[in-house]
């Protein structure tokens, strides 16, 4: 690929270098070669250099714009990177997923119902209350082992259910 445009002076014919590496000149006025086909070969060489020096120019300073240093995608910094038009798999995996989300939801809560009241207590306790296992088993007086054998117990029972 050339890096530069052929003068204007130097545009009476017409170099082409073909894969096989034979040079070719072609002269206005031999085989019908005219000097509008001369600078349309021309022309047709400054575009493309242009288009070249175009993307040499905008791929290494704007490459910032779509991926960060790690490589991640950066579409919440670039607009013109963020589709518009919903990917309709993606909306029905989105789906699937929220109803599979939500069916396994009424299911958890119709299985924590059937735990004893103790068991409910300590549920509460642990993933609503947020509290620890040492401050529970001080509470109820028992060590920290015992309140993980409980919420095993309770796990697999749950996990039986589902």
């Amino acid at each position: 690929m050339r890096k530069f445009k052929t003068p204007e002076k130097n545009r009476l014919s017409y170099t082409y270098y073909p894969a096989r590496g034979m040079k070719i000149e072609i002269i206005p006025g031999e085989d019908g070669v005219s000097n509008v086909l001369i600078n349309t070969l021309h022309e047709w060489d400054d575009n493309e250099v242009d288009a070249s020096r175009r993307e040499d120019y905008h791929t290494p300073v704007h490459l910032e714009s779509y991926q960060d240093a790690s490589n991640e995608d950066a579409t919440d910094r670039n607009p013109y990177l963020i589709d518009p038009e919903p990917n309709p798999m993606e909306s029905l995996i989105q789906s699937i997923d929220a109803n599979e989300y939500e069916d396994r939801l009424a299911k958890l809560r119709s299985a924590i119902d059937t735990l004893q009241p103790q068991q409910k207590a300590l549920i509460r306790k642990v993933f609503y209350e947020g509290r620890t296992y040492v401050d529970i088993a001080a509470e109820e007086g028992v060590s920290e082992a015992a309140i993980r054998n409980r919420l095993k117990k309770i796990f697999n029972n749950l996990r039986k259910k589902i």
